[in-house]
């Protein structure tokens, strides 16, 4: 049994795997856990830690009593200071959302309290967003002169809509977890004392089935969302490859045998 490792690569984040899945844990309650320029740089790398892990099929993000509070705003006069500065803090969280959104495994946020900000350009990189009923979220640039990222307003269009993204960019408003539920922004909301019981329970779901089912799947859904209208030579090796792999042997004789699949 593998007993899994832990990695460090910024102080307040903190990579554990143990299975088939990996947790990602933000770790600043002082701040809210809230993102400093550190955090956001050593996100890549702990991302790529996690896909070059074969055993690794799925990836939680979470954080502690607050999921993230968004940027630190601290450093917004320092590092962020003028065009320069603003482009360079800019292009590091670029790359750190790249980084959650183009993993080629599935991922969950797990959100608890404050997702505000950078805290939910991360929740909404992620495939699925899983909330306490005590969560808030909101999306707040237009309270601080900032543009929000063409690919961040592009994921937060895919989730809610033209109409609800330009509420939430317009006003800066916090929502509560059953509007965010409401309008799409995550998929489910459950009780505090119940959401880390429903994550683990869905992330193993996941990892249970068929890595080249669900790799396909996450595949073709981000082909779509990204402007594809018909399938294509990419989308047919993705048939093809399935079809010649032993996860579809086993699950052709799996349910001729009406046993569990073993993937």
């Amino acid at each position: 049994m593998r007993t899994g490792y832990r990695g460090r690569v910024s102080e307040y984040l903190r990579l554990e795997t143990g299975g088939a899945v990996a947790t990602l844990t933000i770790d600043r309650p002082a701040k809210r856990n809230a993102m400093s320029f550190e955090m956001w740089s050593a996100l890549p790398g702990l991302l790529a830690r996690v896909a070059e892990d074969d055993a690794v099929r799925v990836l939680v993000l979470r954080g502690g009593e607050h999921f993230s509070a968004g940027a630190d705003i601290g450093e917004f006069a320092t590092l962020r200071r003028g065009a320069e500065g603003a482009a360079r803090y800019g292009e590091t969280v670029h790359r750190a959302e790249r980084a959650i959104a183009t993993l080629g495994k599935p991922t969950i946020a797990a959100i608890t309290g404050f997702c505000i900000g950078g805290g939910c350009e991360l929740a909404l990189a992620c495939d699925l967003r899983i909330a306490e009923d005590g969560a808030r979220f909101g999306i707040t640039p237009a309270k601080l002169g900032i543009v929000y990222s063409f690919t961040s307003t592009k994921q937060l269009v895919d989730a809610v809509g033209p109409a609800w993204a330009k509420q939430i960019l317009y006003t800066g408003e916090v929502l509560d977890a059953a509007t965010a539920q409401r309008i799409g922004l995550v998929n489910e909301v459950h009780p505090a004392e119940e959401l880390p019981s429903r994550v683990k329970e869905l992330a193993e779901l996941i990892a249970s089935r068929a890595p080249v089912s669900v790799r396909g799947a996450k595949t073709i859904v981000n082909r779509i969302t990204a402007g594809h209208q018909e399938e294509d030579d990419a989308v047919r090796a993705l048939y093809d490859e399935a079809v010649h792999s032993a996860e579809y042997a086993e699950g052709v004789a799996a349910f001729l045998e009406k046993r569990a699949p073993r993937f």
